[in-house]
């Protein structure tokens, strides 16, 4: 397949797997500018499929960095009224929504204060809590994240490559993780989902008590509401329509219960937070909270960040990811978590999934509570397995079972 046919079958699978946009659906995709001829082949394949309007969000990122720049403390806490009537309305037409990611600068805010980087971020996010709440956390809205390259996100991942180089390495990269360079990429993401979607049912059927992660710098027991289902592949909306929230994907996860982590751990890759670097990263937990915690690089970035509510410093979820990943086997870190979450078990602080708990789309605030259901503004995942890596489950009748052994799944 030349270079235009994989972007083209791409763009088809982001629509017609990932979204699975139905007819008379509405669609919005937002990306960096940089994106707008990618933006403009997934709004074609979207109204190929029927969508009734489709809406493009270009982003630019000079904008970004220029009002944490210059605007007050008072200003960078505003919010335009207008971005939550928008993404409440997402949620009341059942939209079908796409972030494509990947920047033309990964490094634009690196070097800004975190805590004004956070101040936006977090302002941001409360405006419009209606749209993740209801449209991400109970399905409501088909979504998905998806990746498109740029030169200088190449050259972080192939930083001997010149820019142009780079870039079409990461392309072929995206296409090949994502299936993407094969014609009948659908069928064989149908297949991949099926693996995935089979592996959670077995492991909600163990009705696992806690997981335990054992490797260099890690002794993690992560605990499990008996309510915990895992998930892993497609996700079902309320119109019983199955649609792909994040392309690649080769997890299976759950909601843990937050007050029930205790010990350390040891991130094995570097990620990012708020456009900063977090490298070596090892946390202390303590009946659920981060009690102490070192990194080598942006360190007051993550103090910043897991202080952004009372919350934001637990767990909000913890999945499981072999190496036999396509990610993982790339021997490559993309330090984009959309990637790097895929190569490696995780764990993430903040906001957990209510659909990862038997009844949870149904469940009151203080139901939520009570099996230990994370609420907070923040979600960022932290990659803790390698090929030294081990994990068991402790079930609630008390059987021990090992899971992942030397980063290979040993069961399921």
């Amino acid at each position: 397949m030349t270079f235009d046919e994989k972007l083209r079958n791409y763009a088809e699978l982001l629509v017609a797997h990932g979204l699975n946009v139905q007819s008379g659906q509405v669609v919005n995709i937002s990306s960096e500018a940089i994106h707008r001829d990618f933006s403009y082949a997934v709004a074609e394949a979207a109204y190929a499929r029927g969508a009734k309007h489709v809406n493009i969000d270009l982003m630019e990122p000079r904008l970004a960095r220029l009002r944490i720049e210059k605007s007050s403390e008072e200003d960078l806490a505003y919010v335009p009224k207008y971005l939550s009537v928008k993404y409440r309305d997402l949620v009341d037409q059942t939209a079908a929504n796409i972030k494509i990611i990947g920047s033309e600068n990964p490094d634009i805010l690196a070097d800004l204060d975190p805590k004004r980087v956070n101040t936006v971020r977090l302002n941001q996010h409360l405006a419009v809590k209606y749209f993740y709440d209801e449209g991400i956390g109970k399905s409501k809205v088909h979504w998905t994240v998806a990746a498109a390259a740029t030169p200088r996100w190449g050259q972080k991942v192939f930083p001997k490559l010149g820019a142009e180089e780079a870039c079409a390495k990461l392309w072929d990269e995206i296409f090949r993780i994502c299936r993407a360079d094969k014609p009948n990429c659908l069928e064989l993401w149908r297949e991949h989902n099926d693996t995935l979607q089979a592996r959670a049912k077995k492991l909600t059927d163990l009705k696992i008590k806690q997981l335990h992660f054992t490797g260099p710098g890690t002794d993690l027991y992560v605990g499990l509401s008996q309510k915990a289902k895992f998930k892993g592949g497609g996700d079902m909306s309320p119109r019983k329509v199955e649609f792909e929230p994040n392309v690649p994907t080769e997890e299976v996860f759950t909601t843990p219960d937050c007050r029930e982590t205790h010990g350390k751990v040891r991130a094995t890759r570097p990620f990012l937070i708020n456009g900063k670097l977090i490298t070596d990263l090892e946390l202390e937990f303590n009946a659920g909270k981060i009690s102490s915690f070192s990194a080598s690089e942006g360190e007051e970035t993550f103090r910043e960040y897991i202080r952004s509510d009372e919350n934001a410093d637990r767990l909000g979820e913890v999945a499981l990811v072999g190496i036999d990943s396509p990610v993982f086997q790339s021997g490559l870190v993309f330090q984009e978590i959309l990637f790097d979450e895929n190569a490696a078990c995780h764990i993430a602080v903040g906001s957990a999934y209510k659909f990862c708990l038997e009844g949870g789309d149904s469940m009151s605030k203080e139901e939520l509570e009570a099996v230990g259901c994370n609420d907070s503004t923040v979600h960022t995942d932290m990659m803790i397995s390698s090929e030294e890596v081990n994990v068991s489950a402790q079930t609630y009748n008390g059987e021990q079972i090992a899971l992942i052994e030397n980063g290979k799944w040993a069961a399921l």
